[in-house]
């Protein structure tokens, strides 16, 4: 056709398309979508028109191409859609019970007089701080450690900062965090992120893994790094919680960190 032949092409009840011839008189028209252009009229543009209201129950009668290849048919693989994400709701009340890891204090330095104590998240905080400031080591997800550190206490939001001088078994001690972090995901809505959260907190609560073991160090590293701020600022001894934690170090990183803490001490003594 010459540039300026329009056609309109329309669809009969028999569900065939017929091309219609021009119309001097026809002065309106509607463009088709996906109507690709004749390979031989390149600067011609062809409009396609479907009615808004008539869906087609064959889609191999319509085609996306110059050679009539069929459109192919909806592939019944498709990829299921990604689990949703908690609704504000969900996510306003679980960031509000998280709220009492802000108010909650350690309950070690309570016990031994400390003057204003930190609060267990004021121990995670600094533990993901580690975990960005500390140097990259190969196979290890820095990431991950970050996410851990912040996450691995805050079943302590229900059950509070259960100690080995509060007499409850290691086993008591699980069971009542597991309870609390399943309520806490369930709070949230459940989906990816609870179960992310829930992965974590296993994850280092059973030491199953190279980040799991860094971050634990990470956990008696800010634990003794805090004991000597408080021995600097309040003129006393924390002797003890030194002595709980010599020995059990499982990584260079939180080994090396260590020793340099309780070199200053030395030094300091």
């Amino acid at each position: 056709m010459g540039t300026g032949s329009r056609v309109l092409l329309c669809k009969t009840s028999s569900s065939s398309f017929t091309l219609l011839p021009p119309s001097s008189t026809y002065t309106r028209f509607v463009a088709f979508k996906s109507f690709a252009p004749s390979s031989t009229t390149s600067n011609s543009k062809t409009h396609h028109h479907r009615m808004a209201t008539e869906s087609s129950s064959s889609p191999s009668s319509l085609t996306n191409n110059d050679n009539n290849t069929p459109s192919p048919s909806p592939s019944n693989d498709a990829a299921p859609a990604p689990p949703p994400s908690p609704s504000a709701s969900s996510a306003i009340d679980f960031l509000s019970l998280c709220h009492r890891l802000k108010t909650t204090k350690r309950a070690g330095w309570v016990k031994r007089g400390v003057r204003d104590p930190e609060s267990i998240s004021d121990h995670m905080h600094r533990m993901g701080l580690m975990a960005l400031a500390a140097p990259d080591i190969p196979g290890i997800d820095r990431d991950k450690c970050v996410k851990m550190a912040i996450v691995h206490d805050i079943a302590e939001a229900i059950v509070g900062d259960i100690t080995p001088s509060c007499g409850v078994s290691k086993e008591e001690k699980s069971r009542r965090e597991r309870e609390a972090l399943e309520h806490m995901c369930q709070l949230l809505g459940g989906g990816s992120r609870a179960k992310e959260i829930s992965q974590l907190w296993m994850e280092y609560e059973e030491n199953s893994s190279p980040e799991a073991k860094i971050v634990k160090d990470f956990d008696k590293v800010e634990m003794i790094l805090q004991a000597l701020e408080y021995e600097n600022e309040q003129d006393r001894d924390l002797e003890e919680f030194f002595q709980s934690t010599a020995g059990k170090f499982q990584t260079e990183v939180g080994k090396a960190w260590a020793f340099e803490i309780v070199s200053r001490r030395r030094k300091q003594q």
